[in-house]
């Protein structure tokens, strides 16, 4: 969602089996302090072991559950310069049942300025490694095969530009980017997307709307410092933050995602749920607007932590945004100034709604995750009736207007299972895409729970929640599961709802 550029990429691979160190993350105490330019190199990580040069070490299964991909990252951002300098050290274990002859590194910034790479090497041998680049992600050809439980450490060294935030009909909207009042960081680091046994990497190419990045669930240890701060400087970040002298310290775990945005000019206000913190940043215009949506977000993590299973973190980041759009991450969630701007006190309003919605998106994106850009109603669909389920339990005096307002206004039509690349050839596509994604897909739940009744429906999302947590789920297993709960003929539901019925 963003532009960039990247210079003097340097980045070192190590194999190793099951006995390769985690690197420490940096600390203050271990890491240069940041220099006052934005092309100073970040500090660096604990350097990893490089396999001599003469030996390559045999694969080595990895005993028990291999673990999930973990990102050490540190981050030195000249505020006012708007440049990020990062070291980021990837830890990747195939988890999978085939060797890879590659690994594949996530670009989404690449989409809207090219990547310039520097000099790759390996640690193994003096032979540079073949780089190719493409829009969206860079392929690494490995030397040889990464074979089922082995690890290969990355560690890369590279500075990203950050861009001013536009409103450019020829562009996707921007979250990632800076305005005057708010600087973005999501998807600012290069990742590595899931893989999938005999379908190779899940990586698709954006689409003018919807999200079209699949993650894995991941571990992340970021450290941040701040150049040329302004005062007052509010931080909100996808895990509390653990202040460590000039650096500003991160722990994440099982997440898909981390995210940081930094503004001058937030009201910051807090309330904790069963051990849960949830903390707003609004616009100091929109005191009572932000109050509005942190409430909700406190008052739908209680209920989906209920319905669905325990939210998976210690803390929620409510974050008004400088632009005109909503973005779910793990751990905080984007919602538009204009969402702010029209609350006027009442419940039946868009605010609260989609204070709900991405909320929701903790369960139905974080905890489950799903391929976003081919079957992305596995998490739009269920959190637009997580909508109407908070309005059921919590505010039922505005339930009536949820259906009529944000639903039943447009007369949604179309495919709940389209994907976001408008495969109907749709003249307009975001409304066709809204409206049988999110809109039909609120329609086909509700009569879903209509037919199996709510002890069915009900047991069911909290199965679907806990078997998938961590993992990637696609709509075979969400039927299959579905269909241990219930024993109603499905057929005719999902003719009317699916181009491909289940």
């Amino acid at each position: 969602m963003t532009g960039l550029a990247l210079c003097g990429l340097a980045l070192i691979l190590g194999l190793a089996g099951c006995g390769l160190p985690q690197a420490a993350p940096p600390t203050p105490a271990a890491s240069p302090a940041p220099a006052s330019t934005p092309s100073a190199a970040p500090p660096e990580p604990s350097p990893s072991p490089a396999p001599a040069a003469t030996h390559t070490p045999s694969p080595t299964p990895v005993p028990g559950p291999a673990p999930a991909p973990l990102y050490t990252i540190s981050a030195t951002l000249d505020y006012a310069a708007h440049s990020l300098s990062v070291l980021e050290r990837i830890d990747y274990t195939n988890r999978g049942a085939q060797p890879l002859a590659e690994i594949l590194l996530m670009a989404d910034m690449q989409t809207y300025t090219p990547l310039e790479l520097g000099e790759l090497k390996s640690a193994s041998g003096p032979a540079p490694l073949q780089i190719d680049q493409q829009a969206s992600h860079i392929r690494l050809p490995l030397e040889r095969p990464l074979q089922p439980g082995e690890a290969i450490t990355l560690e890369i060294a590279y500075q990203l530009r950050i861009p001013a935030r536009t409103a450019d009909p020829a562009l996707r909207p921007m979250v990632f980017g800076w305005s005057e009042r708010q600087t973005n960081l999501v998807d600012w680091y290069l990742y590595i997307p899931p893989y999938q046994d005999g379908a190779g990497w899940l990586a698709h190419d954006p689409g003018y709307y919807g999200e079209h990045q699949v993650y894995e669930a991941s571990d992340f240890s970021v450290n941040l410092a701040v150049l040329n701060a302004p005062p007052n400087l509010a931080v909100a970040a996808s895990a509390p933050e653990q202040a460590e002298g000039e650096w500003r310290h991160f722990e994440l775990k099982q997440a898909r995602t981390f995210a940081i945005s930094l503004s001058p000019s937030m009201l910051v206000t807090q309330r904790s749920v069963g051990g849960v913190t949830i903390t707003g940043y609004a616009f100091p215009e929109h005191a009572a607007a932000g109050e509005a949506s942190l409430n909700t977000a406190a008052q739908a993590l209680a209920l989906y932590s209920q319905l669905f299973g325990p939210y998976p973190h210690l803390a929620l980041a409510v974050v008004e945004a400088d632009f005109l759009d909503g973005m779910e991450y793990d751990g905080l969630f984007f919602l538009s100034n204009g969402f702010y701007n029209l609350y006027t006190g009442s419940q039946g309003e868009y605010l609260v709604a989609l204070s709900a919605h991405e909320t929701a998106h903790q369960w139905w994106f974080g905890l489950v995750g799903s391929d976003q850009a081919l079957e992305p109603w596995l998490d739009e669909a269920l959190c637009t009736y997580s909508e109407r389920l908070y309005y059921e339990k919590l505010a039922p005096q505005a339930l009536d207007w949820w259906w009529q307002v944000r639903v039943k206004y447009y007369q949604p039509r179309g495919y709940v299972d389209d994907s976001i690349y408008n495969p109907h050839r749709e003249a307009q596509a975001y409304r066709a895409y809204r409206d049988a994604v999110y809109l039909n897909g609120a329609m086909f739940l509700e009569e879903l729970r209509q037919l199996t009744g709510d002890e069915a429906f009900f047991g069911f999302l909290r199965e679907y929640a806990r078997r998938y947590a961590g993992r990637l789920a696609g709509a075979a297993d969400f039927f299959a599961v579905l269909r241990e709960h219930t024993q109603a003929d499905l057929r005719d539901l999902t003719q009317k709802y699916f181009s491909a019925p289940q």
